[in-house]
């Protein structure tokens, strides 16, 4: 499989002082992720999980080492990636169907011949807004959504300009378990369809086995990668898939990793941070 992400040996300190003081917020980070794969990275709040995500966004520019997207060394902020947080961010005056334009408003080439093609991209954004099952609230404000809904609306935002990876920060962290359960497969469903990358941040571990390829453990600040773990569960996966002992054990082997972190740094194993 061709690497689609490649880390080589990266090191980031937030700024020279930091730099000076040999003080990082992750280090010797070496991971290379396959065209098509989805990855989760999991570990203890302050890990360096947000971070590892604005590297290879190309947000942050690392101290040391290189990182390669696409075949390329990123050198600032990447055109071909979407991004969904855990706040929808929804512009409150647009409509669901004007907040998933906006990046073809914005990101070259659709910018410059958005108005003359504007009735095509808005047809594009319906059928995404449909298969995410928001039909019908094209018209409606984020205010008149449910926090599920604006979530679904936020991924579709992120995928209307067809990147070639996706990254989540923490997408469903604050929705019911149900709604995040459905959010679940409609993200499998999408990434099946159109063998985008992800990279995930999660602290819900149950998600990272769900819909992961590949799960990577982080250790506490500086981050590290210490666990590589291999999904190898049949897809598509379904979600009584979670109640199964194979499922079950994956999920306790990861914990265990983030609870013998949490032990090393002083704090129980007991308080990790990831729902049940």
């Amino acid at each position: 499989m061709t690497s689609f992400v490649d880390f080589r040996n990266v090191w980031l300190a937030y700024n020279d002082e930091l730099l000076a003081k040999r003080q990082y917020a992750v280090e010797d980070i070496s991971l290379q992720v396959g065209t098509g794969e989805f990855i989760a990275i999991v570990g203890p709040s302050g890990c360096g999980k947000s971070t590892f995500m604005k590297l290879a966004t190309g947000l942050k520019r690392p101290s040391q080492g290189s990182i390669l997207i696409d075949g390329r060394e990123v050198t600032g902020p990447l055109k071909i990636t979407g991004m969904a947080f855990q706040a929808p961010s929804l512009l409150p005056w647009r409509t669901t169907l004007d907040n998933v334009l906006l990046p073809l408003e914005i990101v070259e080439p659709y910018r410059s011949n958005f108005r003359a093609r504007r009735s095509e991209y808005a047809e594009k954004a319906k059928k995404l807004l449909a298969s995410v099952g928001l039909a019908g609230y094209e018209d409606k404000f984020p205010w008149q959504l449910s926090g599920g809904m604006q979530q679904r609306a936020s991924i579709c935002r992120a995928l209307i300009h067809e990147p070639k990876m996706l990254l989540l920060d923490e997408p469903f962290g604050a929705l019911d378990a149900f709604t995040r359960e459905e959010l679940w497969c409609i993200l499998r469903d999408l990434q099946a369809a159109q063998k985008f990358n992800v990279i995930l941040v999660t602290h819900d571990l149950r998600e990272a086995v769900f819909l992961a390829d590949t799960v990577y453990v982080m250790s506490r600040s500086p981050g590290r990668m210490l666990v590589r773990k291999t999904i190898e569960l049949p897809r598509p996966r379904e979600l009584e898939l979670t109640y199964t002992k194979g499922f079950t054990d994956l999920v306790l082997e990861l914990r265990e990793h983030i609870g013998a972190i949490r032990q090393k740094s002083g704090k129980p194993a007991g308080s990790v941070e990831v729902p049940q």
